[in-house]
Formats: C-alpha cells, structure tokens, sequence
C-alpha cells in the first residue's frame, strides 16, 4: 500500500480546494478599489475647478474624499477647514509626490494648472492610482501622448474632464446626426464669445507669497519671475504655463465638433489667425482667434472673443453671438443645423429654421469615473483620454500656428484665405468685431499663422514648416519635474 502523508479523499480535497479558491477570490476582490467600502479620493489643485472636484464628490455614494494637495498652504487650509466637520481625518500635502506615496488613496482628481496636468497624471499612474484629470489634459502634444501610454501600461482608469460627453442628451445627439438624419455635416463650429479683462501691465516681478511653495508651481516651466500683477487664473494667458482660451475654453468646444464629425485622430492641416488686441498687458495668448482643422469629413473652426459686442459693452449680454450661442458649438449640415448652446442641450433644425427635434441632459462625468472604478471597464468612461488627448492637441495645434506667425495688414490677409469660403467668412466677422472695439486692424494687425501640415498617425507636422513646428509639441522640461517617455508602452 503506498505511504500518504495526508489521507484525503476525494470529497475532502475538492472542499478544502474550494475553500482556499474562494479565500483568495475574496482577498483579489477586497484589492479592486471600493469593491467592499468606499473609493478613497484625494484632490490635488484647490483654488479653481478643484472645488467643482469636492462638490461633485460629494454628492456621490461610496466615495470619501481622504486627502488634500495645494502648493499654496492657505488655499490648502482653508479648503480642508471647509470640509463637513471641518475636515477631521483629511490629510493634507503640499507636494503632489507625497500624496501620491499614500497607500490610503485609490484615486485622485487633478485641477492644478494646465502645465501640471499631464505630470501629475503620469506619477498618479505609476503610483497605482486612477485619475480624473481637468481639460486640457496636456500643455503640450508629445505629453499628452505620454499620459495615454501611461494609462495603458499601468492599467489605470484615466478620465479627461471633457465633461460634455457624459451629457446623455449630447450623446443622443451626436448618434442621430451621425445617422445622417441631416445629411452630410458640412462644417463643425465651436464658440468661445467670453469676456476677458486685460490682466494688467507689471512694473517689476510679482512677489511670490511665502504661503506659496513657487518651485512646486512651476513644476516643468521655467524658476522665472512672475511678470504679472497675479498667480492664480491668470497663468491661462501666459504661454509657458497656460493654452489661451483656445485651450481654457476651446477644448470643450472642439472636443464637441470633433465628436459630431466622428474623427478619432488629429486634422490634415491647422491654420490660426488672431492676436491679443484690444489693451497691451502681460499676457501673451489670442484673445480673438480663428483656429481651422482640415478634416476630411468637414472643417472644423473654432473662434475666440475676449472684447465685447461692441467698446462699451458689459456683461454677458454684452458679448456677441452666432446663430444664438456665445461659449458652444453649431454643426451645420447639408439638411439642417445641430445647435448646441449649453454643455448638455442641444437642439436641431432643417434648412428653413423649423425645430426638428430636442436634446436635453446633465452632467454625469464624475459619478461615470466612479462607476469604472469600480467595473474596470475603462471602455465605459465617457471621457476617454485618447480622446482627452486628441482633443487638447486639437488646442496646441492652434497655438503652435499661432506662435509662428506673423503681423499681417487685413487686405493683405483677406486676399491669402479668399479662396476658402468658411475660413473668409469667420475672418472678415473677426475683422468687423475688432472694428466695433475700436482695433485698427491695419495698425495692429492680426496676426496669420503658418499654415501646418499635420501628420497625424505620427502626431507630428510635414511640410514647409516642420523644422520650426516640431520642436513646440513638446518643451524642455526641469528636472526633477519631467514626463516621462512612455510612448511605447504596451
């Protein structure tokens, strides 16, 4: 008879099996975030869409919000203190890498500025956590494409806060036109029509609180002085660190256009016409702007107003519209019009004007994030970040035109564009807009953008001004504060 160490039979051995499969079942399951209490949050960027952040959170079952992150310890302070009970048990950080080494966070919410966001993102990534990250998702091409790779290599759930996709009445809308019950889409227009002051015009650097760690701030940018009256916000204007409001704004709006044309990728070619007009102050970013994408299912344009309506003019009445919006989309068609003039509304007509059909929704981007952390069905998130990223390069592309341009008198610059209808059209509305503020176009002239050839499989430019195009998709960055490349991450 053979010897046995341990007489089992059969019926014992399949029991004990499925015991210690269905403890290790549980031990696996107890590992997927919130699978058997809540999702732990932290939130980094306090001072602006970071409090959009805690409000949505807090308005979501099953979610906790743990952890704190500001460079400037004030904001920080008086946030956790705002918290219910007065934000007992939340941590607090200052620096991002900190947080992130807190095996007590399952994700984070990131609404730093636009020169952090695809940083923060990458390091959230590496360090096992998943990532809802603001618009845009990149302050430049090439790091927006390492954020992508990021989520893929270390399998996390990453969100782009491109919020108008989870509209479900957008989405509505956005199948029906695709299912051609307008025809063929003739050109996709997005609007950002919203007054912006000029900034002021600096004497000497800006004295940096002591509240304000300044080197975590800058993070990538250049450890230069500030040569503006203001840290916050107004960042968005300086290119170093922010995108303009084609990039504040406009990465919504052309995120909506692109998604009505079904484009998955980058245009055939970009030119930008536009300048910062109207006042002389520290920014450095258009405040009246055209930006075309040629794409092969239709054009794509998107425009920029800072002035107002007319000089004098206040408030938001005060701006101008087209078609009925100020800071949203109209998709023309062959049959009709899409127009779209709130984030999740929309409302479609046929070529005599007559309302054809509604489409009404609400913001559901948070509570979708939520939902797939916990699923892990990352095909589930609305704001995809491929999508995130096509669409914020969409923005660099623009400004990378923009930067590379040059002054030109209007006569001279509506006889260059005379022969691309759409493109004449939305210009010579931008010259009569300037004229209406008092710009003298002819004294400080727009300026035109070089025309860009876009290889988009390769997410890079071809052609005449590929030389000087290239090097802008990505910057130098400063060390410790560098992207990582990811790009063939798997």
């Amino acid at each position: 008879m053979p010897l046995h160490i341990n007489h089992l039979t059969r019926r014992a051995f399949l029991r004990n099996t499925a015991v210690v499969a269905t403890a290790f079942s549980a031990r696996s399951w107890a590992q997927v975030p919130g699978a058997n209490g809540d999702i732990r949050v932290a939130v980094i960027g306090l001072n602006g869409r970071g409090k959009n952040h805690l409000g949505s959170l807090a308005r979501l079952k099953g979610v906790r919000v743990v952890a704190l992150c500001d460079v400037d310890s004030v904001v920080l302070e008086k946030t956790r203190a705002g918290l219910p009970g007065g934000g007992a048990g939340v941590k607090t950080y200052v620096d991002v890498r900190e947080l992130l080494k807190s095996s007590d966070i399952d994700a984070v919410t990131i609404a730093t500025p636009n020169h952090l966001h695809s940083l923060q993102a990458v390091w959230a990534c590496e360090a096992g956590k998943d990532v809802y990250v603001e618009k845009p998702v990149s302050h430049n091409v090439w790091e927006g494409r390492q954020l992508v790779s990021a989520a893929t290599k270390y399998k996390r759930v990453v969100q782009a806060g491109t919020q108008i996709r989870s509209g479900s009445g957008l989405q509505e809308a956005v199948a029906w036109v695709q299912a051609g019950n307008l025809g063929k889409i003739t050109a996709a227009r997005g609007f950002c029509y919203k007054r912006r002051d000029s900034i002021g015009k600096a004497t000497g650097p800006l004295s940096i609180p002591t509240t304000i760690n300044y080197d975590l701030w800058a993070g990538p940018a250049p450890l230069a002085p500030v040569m503006r009256s203001r840290l916050h916000y107004d960042w968005h204007w300086v290119h170093v660190t922010g995108n303009g409001d084609v990039g504040n704004q406009g990465i919504h709006q052309m995120d909506v256009a692109r998604w009505f044309l079904g484009e998955k990728g980058l245009p055939r070619r970009t030119l930008s016409l536009g300048g910062r007009l109207g006042y002389v102050d520290d920014g450095d970013t258009p405040n009246t702007q055209v930006v075309m994408h040629d794409y092969a299912t239709a054009p794509l344009i998107f425009e920029v107003r800072g002035l107002p309506s007319k000089t004098g003019a206040a408030g938001k009445d005060g701006m101008d519209k087209y078609r009925g919006v100020d800071v949203g989309n109209v998709i023309d068609c062959e049959g009709g019009s899409v127009i779209v003039p709130a984030y999740f509304e929309a409302k479609a007509y046929d070529k005599a004007g007559a309302l054809v059909k509604e489409f009404k929704g609400s913001d559901r981007h948070m509570q979708n994030f939520i939902d797939v952390v916990r699923s892990r069905k990352t095909a589930d998130l609305y704001g995809r970040i491929e999508e995130g990223h096509v669409s914020s390069a969409l923005c660099h592309l623009g400004n990378i035109s923009h930067v590379l341009g040059r002054g030109e008198p209007p006569d001279q610059l509506r006889q260059r564009i005379k022969g691309d209808a759409l493109l004449a059209e939305a210009t010579g509305r931008m010259l009569e807009h300037l004229a209406a503020n008092g710009v003298d176009a002819a004294k400080t002239p727009l300026i035109r953008g070089v025309p860009l050839t876009v290889n988009a499989a390769q997410e890079n430019f071809a052609g005449e001004f590929a030389a000087q195009a290239n090097p802008m998709l990505t910057r130098t960055y400063r060390a410790p504060f560098v992207v990582p490349d990811l790009s063939r991450a798997t």
